[in-house]
């Protein structure tokens, strides 16, 4: 077939020069990704998918349905996904730091040096919001034509995106994926498999099970430690880690989790705890950073590797844990027609973070929807790369 010839992810290619392709694909989203854990996914979708192609589509709305699925942050868990299907497990790594390194590092310089100042009303941070207006605009568009082509499943589409902007709870994500999961095993298990490509992870089942039971003692253990030894340090790696591991639907939904954590017991003020959340807003990369701000702050650069280190290992564990046994589940036709559903749903998830959060905080003016088409036709019939939309997304938000 065409698409398999096309889509080179199976290739087998030199480790090392699969890590530096990794390390620049993951470097160069973790420098333009504004806009939160959705917008990621139309970053992530225009490098690896149209781009670059090393996965087809397929593959990567059941990745996306897979990590909307898990605790964790999905826009992370994403990269890291593609990053072991192309590289191992150093590649998943590699595809991490490259993601997380330029956010984490902005967030220590606002720790330290722009703690008191205010980012969030700057024109081009405002420029920058409308940019994932154009970007996740584009991703629906492409995911939309593919992954919802007929009545039905634009129908569960349409109903996902209702559910979700009238039922605001950290949980109704996971309610329509489970619906859909559950539509889907009823009315589409006789999919047709043979467009489905097994992924190569290069990842033992070993390694897999190792990681799970890994995730789940940290879980168990660390609180138990925090109270037998009283340490400061355990105490940071704990809470850190149970507000990563247990939360669900993304970076802005930590924000309540983390805050019960770190201010009731003093270790940043209720100010400085809003001041570096706004901050968060303003970098590329994952939202999760915002932990790298409360870290140093809590306990200087040491406290910030801790912190970012534990909230971000509860969702590295599960997905490279996960991640050996997916082609069992991909390949067999009922749970296959279970993701043909929950696609469909993703797509109105995204439909539904189009408008709120994004659309509502973006376009606020008729300037601001003039500035927004603009960038989409720059992403979608010029073709120009998403860094170039970034800088004229910023520049046109300055001018405005």
């Amino acid at each position: 077939m065409k698409l398999q010839q096309n889509i080179c992810q199976n290739k087998p290619k030199p480790n090392t020069r699969a890590l530096f392709e990794v390390l620049g694909a993951s470097a160069k989203l973790g420098l333009t990704s504004f806009g939160g854990p959705i917008a990621h996914i139309g970053y992530f979708h225009e490098e690896y998918v149209n781009r670059r192609k090393w996965l087809d589509e397929h593959s990567f709305t059941d990745l996306i349905a897979l990590c909307q699925f898990l605790p964790g942050p999905a826009s992370s868990q994403l990269g890291i996904s593609i990053g072991i299907l192309r590289a191992g497990l150093a590649g998943g790594i590699t595809a991490w730091l490259g993601f997380t390194l330029p956010s984490a590092i902005a967030m220590l310089v606002f720790a330290f040096f722009l703690r008191g100042f205010d980012v969030s009303s700057a024109g081009w941070i405002h420029g920058l919001k409308i940019v994932a207006v154009a970007i996740v605009a584009q991703a629906i568009f492409s995911m939309g034509q593919k992954l919802t082509p007929d009545r039905s499943r634009a129908t569960i589409a349409i109903v996902s995106m209702a559910v979700v902007l009238l039922w605001k709870t950290a949980f109704s994500q996971i309610v329509v994926i489970i619906a859909a999961a559950l539509i889907g095993f009823l009315f589409y298990r006789k999919a047709d498999l043979n467009e489905i490509r097994e992924l190569k992870v290069y990842v033992s089942r070993k390694v897999g099970v190792a990681c799970l039971v890994l995730f789940f003692a940290l879980l168990v253990f660390l609180p138990i430690m925090r109270q037998i030894t009283s340490n400061h340090w355990v105490g940071i790696a704990d809470s850190f880690y149970r507000s990563g591991a247990l939360v669900f639907g993304g970076g802005h939904v930590v924000l309540p989790l983390l805050q019960k954590e770190v201010v009731p017991a003093g270790w940043i003020s209720q100010d400085n705890f809003l001041a570096g959340y706004a901050a968060a807003q303003a970098i590329p990369g994952p939202l999760f950073t915002f932990a790298t701000y409360l870290g140093a702050m809590i306990n200087g650069i040491p406290g910030a590797i801790l912190a970012t280190l534990s909230i971000f290992l509860p969702g590295f564990l599960l997905i490279v844990g996960i991640l050996p046994f997916w082609n069992l589940l991909r390949k067999n036709a009922t749970v296959q027609g279970a993701f043909t559903a929950i696609n469909a749903a993703v797509v109105g998830i995204l439909l539904a973070a189009l408008y709120d959060p994004i659309w509502l905080s973006a376009v606020l003016s008729p300037f601001d929807l003039v500035l927004a088409a603009a960038l989409l036709v720059m992403l979608m019939f010029w073709k120009l790369p998403s860094w170039v939309v970034v800088i004229a997304g910023a520049l046109g938000g300055t001018f405005l």
